[in-house]
């Protein structure tokens, strides 16, 4: 378990420069560079130790860049179709999201329109699915009733 590059010790016992300072010292308290008696009658306010002031050039103008616009489909007319045709409740569902669509398609936030324009697409589709399942139990119960009166 000998290395090389290890220095050896002689006489055991290190040199006492070499050594950390004993934990008894007290430890001093760092000190700030102020004037003196500049704080003494009133502490300084956390916002005037910590905080700056920036300063933005005049000449500079923000850059302001165009925002690109996304076409995803609104179903616009297809959710007014199955709100007054098939299912009020889901079809005024459908409108909504149709219309955050079109809001996110002129903002250009590409991801909340494609969600919104799926959400609208559902919505409608569940919508005539319900007006076409309320329609067809409709004619099956007239066809049940006109054969028991018979």
């Amino acid at each position: 378990m000998s290395n090389a590059g290890y220095e050896k010790v002689t006489g055991g016992v290190p040199n006492p420069q070499d050594l950390p300072p004993p934990y008894s010292d007290p430890v001093q308290p760092p000190l700030h560079p102020t004037a003196p008696g500049a704080y003494e009658a009133h502490p300084p306010m956390p916002n005037q130790l910590y905080y700056g002031m920036a300063v933005q050039d005049p000449k500079e103008e923000p850059v302001r860049q165009p925002v690109e616009l996304t076409n995803e489909p609104d179903h616009l007319a297809y959710a007014i179709f199955t709100m007054l045709c098939c299912c009020l409740p889901l079809g005024v569902a459908a409108l909504v999201y149709s219309i955050l669509t079109r809001e996110a398609n002129r903002e250009g936030n590409s991801t909340a329109a494609q969600r919104n324009s799926r959400l609208a697409r559902i919505l409608a589709h569940s919508a005539l699915g319900v007006g076409i399942g309320v329609l067809i139990i409709y004619i099956i119960f007239i066809v049940l009733m006109r054969v028991a009166l018979k």
